[in-house]
């Protein structure tokens, strides 16, 4: 008789959240059972009185659920300077365009749909939700346990109105006390610091949470090959290409998120207050081209929030849990660009009456106060039927200013989301089976600042907009090894205070703006064998979306030197990917993967166009945006070599991108200079740690190959750099 597998379920808690297991089987209410959070993503194995018992990580559960999910473990990169959108990148279907080195601003793609369509979240809770200086590209890799990547379809329990998908930070589960402190340094003046642990008073119960982390870079990496007019080239002058250092890329952040509270108490399983602080300070180099060379506009800004959370499990009844999420967060930040001058790569510059970022002088000041409420009820009717409800409020207040004309906004707008959904999740023929309906529903509150039409009297306007979705997602074993499953979401995501009411200086407000909305599909399989010492897992899929009513950026009418956002077309996407993970024991690890998304504009008449003429782009690829690329990494490791309880491991990886068009293909050909070209971009690392990996010390290269590496918009990104990095862990 073959044994059963034993699923371990669990509730996670850190950094002021709790969320619950996303919908993976055993259902939407994840049972109350913690989670086995010190193994990896190989299932372990036990042996008792002749059974043998496997218990599988929540990463695999995840995998073979019946959503399209990648799960990872970060612990492999535990060790690295990686930061989260560097272990992303490397991940299937997923692709991070940078344009710069350390902190700079960046476009996140999954499955060929980027932007704001992508939400991210820290243990279930919006990232916004600690302010505007919080980011994947400033996250260090040591502060989340397992990384969370949603495709497309999204499980109730996120109340979120993302269109492609979402990416969910899991952080350290561990009940018992521990400290994991990092500190790196390397190249371009890089500093990363970063600190999470757990303390326990034995007397009274009260524990106490701490995360945090420092970044600072000069990002004085060279440019290489710039064009640059030359007086003493030729008889006359002429263009001529230079490597240059970039010089004003100057980047710092930090974060403190604390929280102090109790477990396993009678009137709560869960309750904890906490509060943060973020903040981010940044210089300007470029736009959103290498030729705009900013040399002295900046942008900064800081966050506060406070929190507060609840949890109870069996709620009246068995089988009923509660969990409660509520914070707010002063988030604000400022965008000064006073300078009147014109930078070149050289660092010289001529005056202006402009600034360097628009048309006038500006001293920005953006402040969006949030306040955010979750509730979440689940219900376990029997090992069958389940019930998840879920319900989201998330209101933003915009005040947007120049200094330079006047002192306040005095009509701020305001947008409330209200997002609820319902799921019931089957665990059919013994768990071999499992189906999860889900319905949503969207409302949005709009309060927006309005001049009435002749009498230039300025008013508060307010709308009430209401939207619904649907979905299913459905698993079936075919064997303990080998599954198959299948999704889809009518989705909606709902527009952002920065994109209805501008952003104070180059944008302009659009009370007009419409929600973006798609038809998401994903179809996958998944195979896992573990023969001894060999273990092997696989998983494919084809995916598919049809969105409308896209919202991009583009110049006003009016007035060239600004824009706004508007809806301006519809996308349709077909995709492929693949990965497959070999382990030999704890020696080996292989890891390689492939996407390929055929992105196309699915506008066929130009938005506001009577002539009928067909749009020029119908049917090109979205320019700007991969669509084949890859990852390969190798790790080995042993234990031992060099003493008693070390490890020394070696890492390898390297990601590919093929080439793609950098505007539209009807504009151009494979063969002209307007295109991104093929890229092998190689990473190396090698670590020692002492002590069952309580002392480690890591030295790593990045790009050891110095290839010319570009991204968004073809900006240059850092050539080869060395870091090394210390790290304390202590359980």
């Amino acid at each position: 008789m073959r044994p059963k597998n034993f699923i371990i379920t669990g509730t996670f808690v850190l950094l002021g959240t709790v969320t619950q297991a996303q919908q993976a089987p055993p259902a939407a209410t994840s049972g109350g059972r913690r989670a086995n959070s010190q193994k990896s993503f190989t299932d372990t194995t036990v042996v008792l009185k002749g059974a043998t018992v496997t218990s599988k990580t929540h990463t695999r559960e995840l995998k073979e659920s019946g959503f399209a999910v990648n799960a990872i473990e970060t612990k492999v990169y535990a060790n690295t300077t990686a930061d989260m959108n560097t272990v992303l990148n490397r991940t299937t279907g997923v692709k991070v365009r940078e344009q710069g080195g350390v902190g700079s601003d960046f476009n996140f793609s999954i499955n060929g749909l980027s932007g704001k369509a992508i939400r991210f979240f820290i243990d279930g809770i919006p990232m916004e939700v600690m302010g505007s200086s919080m980011t994947l590209n400033n996250i260090p890799v040591n502060l989340a346990e397992r990384i969370e990547v949603y495709k497309g379809v999204l499980p109730v329990s996120l109340g979120a109105d993302a269109l492609g998908g979402a990416v969910n930070l899991v952080t350290n589960q561990q009940v018992k006390n521990y400290l994991d402190a990092s500190y790196s340094f390397g190249s371009f003046n890089t500093h990363r610091a970063a600190i999470t642990g757990q303390a326990t008073h034995q007397k009274t119960g009260i524990i106490t949470r701490l995360s945090a982390f420092y970044n600072y870079s000069d990002n004085n990496y060279k440019m290489k090959g710039i064009e640059i007019w030359d007086e003493k080239a030729g008889e006359y002058g002429d263009y001529v290409k230079k490597d240059f250092r970039r010089f004003h890329d100057l980047y710092r952040s930090a974060m403190v998120q604390g929280e102090i509270g109790v477990l396993h108490k009678k009137w709560a399983d869960v309750f904890f207050v906490g509060a943060g602080y973020s903040a981010t300070d940044k210089e300007l180099q470029t736009g959103t081209n290498q030729e705009n060379v900013y040399g002295a506009a900046t942008r900064n800004g800081d966050a506060f929030n406070a929190t507060l959370r609840y949890k109870k499990a069996d709620l009246f009844t068995k089988g009923l849990e509660l969990s409660v999420f509520a914070s707010h967060t002063a988030d604000k930040y400022q965008v000064t660009d006073t300078a009147g001058y014109r930078y070149f790569w050289d660092g010289t510059s001529v005056k202006t009456n402009q600034g360097e970022l628009s048309s006038i002088k500006t001293l920005t000041h953006i402040s969006r106060p949030r306040n955010f409420a979750r509730v979440n009820l689940s219900y376990n009717i029997n090992t069958v039927h389940s019930l998840n409800l879920n319900y989201t409020f998330d209101q933003v207040k915009n005040h947007n200013y120049n200094e330079l004309l006047t002192d306040k906004d005095h009509n701020p707008g305001k947008i409330g989301k209200h997002i609820l959904g319902l799921a019931y999740q089957q665990n059919l023929l013994e768990g071999r089976w499992t189906n999860t309906f889900f319905g949503k529903y969207y409302g949005m509150d709009l309060s927006q600042p309005q001049t009435l039409s002749g009498t230039g009297t300025v008013t508060t306007a307010s709308d009430f907009q209401s939207y619904t979705g649907y979905g299913l997602a459905t698993r079936f074993k075919i064997t303990d090894e080998l599954g198959v499953k299948a999704s889809y979401e009518k989705a909606y995501r709902l527009q952002e205070v920065g994109e209805m009411f501008g952003n104070g200086y180059d944008q302009i407000a659009n009370p007009k703006l419409r929600p973006e909305n798609s038809n998401n599909f994903n179809v996958g399989a998944y195979y896992g064998l573990q023969k001894g010492p060999h273990r092997f897992f696989a998983e494919g899929g084809w995916y598919f979306r049809d969105a409308a009513d896209f919202i991009y950026s583009v110049v006003y009418m009016s007035n060239a030197k600004v824009s706004r956002y508007e809806n301006t077309s519809k996308v349709r996407v077909n995709g492929l990917e693949a990965e497959l993970q070999y382990d030999y024991k704890d020696l080996l690890h292989v890891n390689v993967n492939g996407s390929y998304q055929n992105a196309i504009n699915n506008t066929k008449y130009p938005v506001g166009s009577n002539s009928g003429t067909v749009e020029a782009t119908y049917k090109n690829k979205i320019p700007n945006m991969p669509w084949l690329f890859g990852n390969a990494a190798v790790s080995i490791g042993k234990n031992n070599l060099l003493g008693k309880d070390t490890r020394l491991q070696l890492n390898w990886d390297m990601q590919y991108v093929h080439w793609f068009y950098l505007t539209w293909e009807s504009y151009g050909s494979k063969y002209s200079n307007n295109k991104i070209p093929d890229q092998y971009i190689q990473n190396v690392s090698l670590t020692y740690s002492l002590q069952n990996g309580k002392y480690n010390i890591s030295a790593e290269c990045k790009n050891f190959a110095d290839a010319l590496a570009y991204d968004n918009f073809g900006l240059q990104k850092p050539g080869r750099s060395l870091f090394v990095k210390f790290r304390y862990f202590l359980k």
